[in-house]
């Protein structure tokens, strides 16, 4: 099995060290793990923000550094979710061939949940958590079942944080109603984000957690804006940092 690691570029700039538990999960879990060098934005932000072209060159990009691979993992729903979606059509628009890199990228969570099945992650975290599904991971992968359909409950990070010693999981009221973020939405509709954000904290502070966690380090990170500016008592943790914990 071939994995090549996918780090998206904010997790690289803001927060490595959920790259760093990323790349140390997979190892520890017995996962070959290689992390291509030379990479760069999976094109996102340019999309959304109109510019569609000027993507391509960043998914052809893509297509070349990871065509080789059985699997690509990356810690981000929204960046995997791009690269599935959009780039096989970016590409077929620009006659490109066939997008190999689509049928082979999986965000960390479905890669450990569907994939690699542990029975038991090796970590301690004795704390009471809040988690947080984020939109893309809901909605385009599949992370979690969607609340607003009539079918069973499922949610694969809470089936991967119960796995963890010492740990309570808890969900909040409006369990995938949207933190806010939406990448430029935060900057074009500030007000009504940080509204959505201040809602949305609130709903994690009432289940009694001290941490929100998720898969989605921009979520948390609107969160977490939230948090220190109003200077509420709770924290926001990406949840490999706790599948990590004390290894």
């Amino acid at each position: 099995m071939k994995v090549g690691l996918f780090i998206p570029c904010y997790i690289n700039a803001v927060y490595p060290q959920v790259g760093i538990a990323c790349f140390e999960l997979l190892k520890k879990l017995g996962v070959d793990a290689d992390y291509p060098l030379g990479q760069t934005c999976c094109g996102q932000p340019m999309a959304n923000g109109g510019f569609e072209g000027e993507s391509v060159k960043l998914a052809k990009r893509f297509e070349e550094l990871f065509q080789n691979y059985d699997y690509i993992v990356g810690p981000s729903a929204s960046c995997v979710s791009f690269v599935k979606e959009n780039h096989p059509r970016l590409l077929a628009e620009h006659g490109h061939h066939e997008c190999r890199s689509a049928k082979h990228i999986y965000d960390i969570t479905e890669f450990i949940h569907d994939v690699i099945q542990p029975e038991r992650i090796p970590a301690s975290f004795p704390h009471v958590v809040s988690l947080h599904n984020s939109c893309h991971g809901v909605r385009e992968l599949g992370l979690s079942s969607a609340s607003e359909l009539t079918v069973p409950y499922f949610n694969k990070i809470r089936a991967l944080l119960e796995k963890v010693d010492g740990i309570t999981v808890k969900e909040p009221e409006r369990i995938d109603e949207c933190c806010g973020f939406g990448g430029l939405f935060s900057v074009e509709e500030h007000d009504v984000s940080v509204c959505m954000g201040q809602d949305k904290v609130k709903n994690h502070l009432a289940t009694g957690a001290s941490f929100i966690t998720g898969a989605d380090s921009s979520c948390l990170m609107h969160m977490q804006g939230v948090i220190d500016r109003e200077k509420l008592p709770i924290k926001t943790i990406h949840f490999l940092e706790i599948l990590t914990s004390q290894l």
